[in-house]
């Protein structure tokens, strides 16, 4: 491709700094900054407002198809990143109830459900200049990207990079629990049958171990130019 890339997939397993870069590089670039976590997190909080059993996958289904997902720039200064609307309701702030941490990497997994966000995933992208970022974006929900870019990083490190988020925001987290917690994370992502966590055969993978978060976003900007 020549050109300046308009579809930009970035994906890597949970506290690998995706999301960080695909906010920053956005905002570079000006384009619309899509964390599709926030989907799963929406779904996820409509099942629990809906009083359905997190193992019913069925009544799950049918609900992840009635519902309408969008994310746009943001509304409010309030420090968010983008609005997040479950028809036409900003959630937002409510997908990041412990409630729904609980039960999102159950209700990802299935696979209507996955479906049914990967189509609206799409319809956003179409709609937008857009930085995705997720799990499967390189290659489920967008193969055709201008641009992928896949973070990889130690769990270790992941560990530790997720306790100090934690540790910032005033909680007092269990190191040990944040990085079973990451462990359990990465094995139902990389052994799910739908979508698993792996890169697209052509993304570009950066090695994040040794790397401050200015460093990765240089290393994005220059792939950015040479598309």
């Amino acid at each position: 491709m020549k050109g300046f890339p308009t579809t930009i997939a970035i994906d890597g397993p949970a506290a690998s700094g995706k999301s960080t870069l695909g906010a920053l590089l956005a905002e570079s670039l000006g384009y619309l900054y899509f964390d599709t976590g926030v989907m799963y997190r929406a779904v996820t909080l409509a099942v629990i407002e809906g009083g359905l059993y997190v193992e019913d996958e069925q009544a799950i289904g049918e609900l992840a198809k009635s519902i309408r997902i969008d994310v746009q720039p943001p509304s409010v200064d309030d420090g968010r990143e983008f609005d997040v609307l479950l028809d036409d309701t900003d959630v937002t702030r409510e997908i990041r109830k412990e409630s729904v941490n609980e039960h999102v990497s159950t209700i990802s997994a299935y696979a209507i459900v996955r479906e049914e966000m990967t189509a609206q995933q799409r319809r956003i992208a179409k709609e937008n200049k857009v930085v995705m970022v997720g799990r499967d974006i390189g290659t489920v929900v967008m193969p055709d990207a201008d641009l992928k870019i896949f973070l990889d990083a130690s769990v270790e490190v992941r560990a530790h990079r997720r306790y100090q988020e934690m540790i910032n925001r005033g909680e007092r987290p269990d190191y040990d629990a944040v990085l079973r917690s990451l462990i359990n994370r990465d094995q139902i992502d990389t052994n799910r049958e739908i979508a698993p966590l792996k890169p697209a055969e052509d993304a570009v993978v950066i090695h994040v171990d040794c790397l401050g978060i200015q460093q990765v976003l240089s290393k994005a900007k220059e792939l950015v130019k040479n598309v």
